[in-house]
């Protein structure tokens, strides 16, 4: 399969309430894993790789060490491979689209991209993230790579979540904005009530992607609620390095 019929497969795999499951890796070893456990995609997660490789989360391991790990994970299976790419490794458009471009060509079909300031304060306005992901989608199809843009906002993210039905209707605005300027889908990380999932789900114009993470336990929970990817960040590093850690102090 072609790359560019990678990326069409995984933009395939996105149905409303029979969501794409998504285990997040940090490593080729853990990309083959999975894979041979049964994964249709493979999605890296940058804290866990970032973590992995003795770096902080917020794009403090450097990009071209990330290319050359997902260039490895990209060579290592067989199925489509998604990257989280935080916000780009740049502000600037064009510098963001020329980032995205190494993602491409080291194999990834697909990036989420999130409208946090990275190394700063508060969310990008509407307008200059819409602009960057107009920049992205361009640079892919330059590419002939019909990239899957998962946009992520960061409204619930380490909120109170008895505050996330008042981010609503901000959410369901740059839903449509990045609709509107390419986007494929759309992450809502740290919302975990499936009655506020379902609202998003119905509104947001775009296939949904949710974290497993807190209440939300069972796929068929957020299957329900209207939910086309189910992906679960750094559970995964986590619980890697808590069956390290008892395995090491067990040995007798």
């Amino acid at each position: 399969m072609s790359q560019a019929e990678k990326a069409k497969h995984f933009a395939e795999l996105h149905q409303r309430g029979n969501p794409l499951v998504l285990y997040n890796i940090w490593d080729a070893g853990g990309a083959k894993a999975v894979q041979e456990a049964g994964a249709a995609a493979v999605a890296t997660g940058s804290w866990s790789m970032a973590a992995a490789h003795g770096y902080d989360d917020g794009e403090s391991i450097p990009l071209d060490f990330v290319l050359r790990i997902v260039e490895r994970i990209c060579d290592s299976v067989n199925v489509p491979v998604t990257v989280d790419f935080e916000g780009g490794y740049a502000t600037d458009p064009d510098e963001v689209a020329e980032n995205v471009r190494e993602v491409i060509r080291a194999g990834a079909v697909g990036i989420n991209f999130e409208d946090r300031i990275v190394k700063g304060e508060g969310l990008h306005s509407i307008s200059p993230q819409a602009a960057r992901i107009r920049a992205i989608k361009a640079a892919a199809a330059d590419e002939s790579i019909p990239l899957v843009l998962n946009a992520r906002t960061d409204l619930f993210l380490g909120t109170d979540p008895a505050s996330h039905e008042a981010h609503l209707a901000e959410a369901m605005e740059r839903a449509a904005a990045y609709a509107e300027a390419g986007a494929d889908c759309f992450f809502v990380p740290g919302l975990t009530d499936t009655a506020i999932i379902s609202h998003v789900t119905a509104n947001a114009g775009l296939p949904v992607n949710v974290m497993m993470m807190g209440e939300l336990k069972s796929i068929k929970d957020v299957a329900s609620a209207g939910v086309s990817r189910a992906s679960y960040g750094p559970g995964p590093f986590f619980e890697f390095l808590a069956n390290l850690k008892t395995a090491c102090t067990s040995i007798e």
